[in-house]
C-alpha cells in the first residue's frame, strides 16, 4: 500500500466531507461554543475536569462486571449448576461458549447503527443509559436466578453482556464530547488505567467475601450470588459521575426518522468509505494487532495450566497484570503526549512481538511471570492509544457511528489468534509455540499501520 494512497483530499473534497454523508442531515453542535471552551481546558493536560473524571470512572464503574461477572464467578457459578441439574462437563462448557458469542454477536452487528441511531441531540446519553441500566439490572438479575434454572441464568447472562457491551460502544464514542485532540490520548488512558484499578479494587472485595464465606454466613453458591450483587453496585455507584457531568457535545440535526436514516447513513458510508482511507485502513490494521493482544489474554490462563501452574497462582498473577496495568496505561498516555500516538502503539506493538517470541522460551513459572509483567505494561496503553488515535480519524458528529465500526472489529477480531493458536498447537504439540505464532497478527497490523500518514496530534483528518 504505497503512502500515497491516504494523501489528504483536495479542498473542495474536504468541504464536502465536512458535512454529513447524508444530505438530507446538517451538522449541529449540542452545547454552545463558549460552553464547550469552558469545558475544555487546554492550559494544562494534567488536569481534568468534572466531565472529563465523569468519563473516566466510567470504565471504573463497569471493570467489576468485566472481573467479577466475565472472568472469576460466573463461569465456575454457571457450570456448577449446569452440572447440578444434569448437564455434562461438555455441554456447560459449550452452552458458555455460545452464550458470550450471542451476546457480543448481537451487539456487534447492531453496533454502526445503534451508533449511527446515538449521533442526533441528545440521544449518545440515552443510549448509553439504556444499555448500562440494562447491564446493571440483569447483573443484579443474576443473584436471584434459581439454582435449577440454569437456562434461565444464561438467559439472564446474555442480556447482560448486551449491556455491558453496548455500553461501552457510546462510552468509547464518547471520548470525542470530553476531549480536544490535544487531550484525548491522555483521557483515554486514564480511563483504561483507572478501569485495571477499579477492577483490583472491585475483585480484592469479592476476595474478603469469597475467604471468609461472607464472614460465615454464606455457602459457596451465596458468595457468588452475593458477588454478582458487587459488581452490580460497583457499577451503578460508580456511574453517577457519568450520569451528573458527561454531556453530548457533537451531534446531527434532527430527523423525523432517525431509525430509517440511521440505516441509510450507515450505508452511506459503507458506499463512500474511500473518503475516509485513513481510518479505514487504520482499523484494518487494528483488527489484526488487537487480535493479537486478545488472544494473548485470554489463551494466557490456558497456557498456564499446560505449564502446570496451580489455579491459585493464576489468580494473582491475574491481579498483578490488572496492577501493572494501571500505572504503565497513565505512562502510555504521558508517551504519546511527549511524542506522538503513533509512537506510542509503535511501542506497544513492538513489546507484543517481543513477547510472542519470549514465548518461545517459556519453560518455568518464573517465565510465565515475566511473560505476565511484560503483558501489564502494554496491555492498556495499546488499547487506549488505538481508541485516541480512532477518535482523531473519524467526523465527531457521526462519532458513535464510526465508533460502531471500531466496536465490531474489536469484537470480531477475536477470532483469527485463537484459531491459529490452536492449528499450531496441535501441529507442534506445544502451546508456546502456538503462542509465538501470534507474532504474524502483531507483524501485518504493523506493517499497514506504518503505511498510514502522520497525524497532528491536535487537528482531525
Amino acid at each position: 500500500m504505497p503512502r500515497w494512497y491516504f494523501q489528504r483530499l483536495d479542498k473542495k473534497e474536504r468541504e464536502e466531507k465536512r458535512a454529513d454523508i447524508s444530505t438530507t442531515n446538517i451538522v449541529v453542535n449540542a452545547r454552545s461554543a463558549s460552553d464547550c471552551d469552558q469545558r475544555f481546558p487546554r492550559s494544562n493536560l494534567m488536569k481534568f475536569n468534572k466531565q472529563q473524571w465523569g468519563w473516566i470512572f466510567y470504565d471504573w464503574a463497569n471493570s467489576g462486571y468485566g472481573i467479577i461477572v466475565t472472568t472469576a464467578v460466573l463461569p465456575v457459578y454457571f457450570k456448577a449448576v449446569a452440572q447440578s441439574s444434569g448437564v455434562t462437563p461438555a455441554n456447560a462448557t459449550a452452552y458458555w461458549g455460545y452464550a458470550n458469542s450471542i451476546g457480543t454477536l448481537l451487539v456487534s452487528i447492531l453496533a454502526p447503527v445503534l451508533g449511527a441511531l446515538a449521533d442526533y441531540p441528545h440521544a449518545k446519553k440515552r443510549m448509553l443509559n439504556i444499555f448500562s441500566i440494562l447491564g446493571m439490572v440483569m447483573t443484579l438479575g443474576l443473584s436471584i436466578a434459581p439454582t435449577s434454572a440454569w437456562k434461565w441464568l444464561l438467559g439472564i447472562y446474555i442480556l447482560s453482556i448486551i449491556g455491558y457491551s453496548g455500553g461501552n460502544l457510546f462510552y468509547d464514542s464518547f471520548l470525542t464530547d470530553v476531549a480536544p485532540n490535544d487531550q484525548m490520548d491522555r483521557l483515554s488512558s486514564y480511563g483504561y488505567g483507572f478501569g485495571y484499578l477499579g477492577g483490583v479494587l472491585a475483585f480484592i472485595l469479592f476476595l474478603v467475601l469469597q475467604l471468609t464465606s461472607g464472614f460465615g454466613q454464606l455457602s459457596s453458591y451465596g458468595v457468588a450470588r452475593w458477588s454478582f450483587v458487587l459488581a452490580a453496585a460497583w457499577w451503578i455507584i460508580f456511574y453517577i459521575p457519568l450520569l451528573k457531568n458527561v454531556h453530548q457535545k457533537y451531534a446531527l440535526a434532527p430527523s423525523a426518522h432517525p431509525v430509517r436514516s440511521s440505516f441509510q447513513r450507515v450505508w452511506s458510508t459503507l458506499k463512500h468509505i474511500q473518503n475516509y482511507r485513513a481510518a479505514a485502513w487504520f482499523l484494518v490494521a487494528y483488527f489484526f494487532y488487537i487480535d493479537g493482544v486478545d488472544t494473548i489474554f485470554t489463551m494466557a490462563t490456558s497456557i498456564g495450566m499446560d505449564m502446570g501452574i496451580t489455579t491459585t497462582t493464576l489468580m494473582i498473577v491475574l491481579l498483578v497484570v490488572q496492577l501493572v496495568a494501571f500505572p504503565f496505561s497513565l505512562l502510555y498516555g504521558w508517551l504519546a503526549n511527549k511524542t506522538s500516538t503513533r509512537t506510542g502503539i509503535l511501542l506497544g506493538i513492538i513489546i507484543y512481538l517481543g513477547i510472542c517470541l519470549y514465548a518461545l522460551r517459556l519453560n518455568s513459572t518464573t517465565d510465565f511471570w515475566i511473560l505476565a509483567i511484560l503483558v501489564g505494561t502494554s496491555q492498556g496503553g495499546i488499547q487506549a492509544l488505538s481508541r485516541s488515535y480512532f477518535g482523531r480519524l473519524i467526523p465527531k458528529t457521526s462519532g458513535s457511528e464510526f465508533f460502531g465500526f471500531y466496536n465490531i472489529l474489536g469484537k470480531f477480531s477475536a477470532v483469527m489468534g485463537p484459531v491459529l493458536v490452536g492449528i499450531v498447537t496441535q501441529m507442534t504439540g506445544k502451546s508456546t509455540i502456538g503462542a509465538a505464532s501470534l507474532s504474524i497478527l502483531f507483524v501485518v497490523g504493523l506493517v499497514i499501520f506504518l503505511a498510514l500518514p502522520h497525524l497532528n496530534q491536535t487537528k482531525s483528518v
